[in-house]
């Protein structure tokens, strides 16, 4: 499995454990190439993350700026990803089973490395659901962010 991170200045040290956590586990890890500053900005790597997602199917993200919030919201302005900020081992394994999520957006802020990386381990390891209605609810989505509108 390809695997994307990236991050904003906050979350360099972060990113730089899943990395090698990632990697020692046997997983093709990729870095955003996009050069860090102080003065970096979190939707520069949502951007770069998602639309590496995109152009490689099947691959999942990893995504870190210092809530989780802001890089999850740029990140789901790309078409096809579902980005989700996951605090606990619970959200993570909901965000993937039940929305078919592709990239788990992490808080750098106030975290441990024990959080990140079985926040990391649950998302990567769950399995999105088959369930009509959860494909159902997934297939709307999709459908609206590709301007095949319904009503409501």
């Amino acid at each position: 499995m390809k695997i994307f991170i990236g991050c904003d200045h906050r979350g360099i040290d972060f990113q730089n454990k899943i990395y090698d956590y990632l990697v020692n586990k046997g997983y093709e890890v990729t870095k955003s190439s996009l050069p860090h500053s102080d003065k970096d900005d979190y939707p520069d790597f949502a951007f770069d993350v998602g639309n590496s997602i995109i152009h490689n199917p099947g691959s999942l993200g990893i995504l870190l700026c210092g809530t989780g919030i802001g890089i999850s919201i740029a990140a789901n302005k790309v078409k096809g990803i579902r980005a989700a900020r996951c605090l606990t081992k619970e959200d993570a394994s909901s965000a993937r089973a039940h929305n078919n999520a592709n990239v788990v957006c992490l808080a750098a802020g106030n975290n441990t490395d024990e959080n990140i990386f079985a926040i990391v381990d649950e998302f990567i390891n769950a399995t999105p659901l088959t369930d009509e209605r959860h494909v159902n609810r997934v297939n709307k989505i999709v459908r609206y962010e590709t301007g095949n509108y319904y009503e409501f």
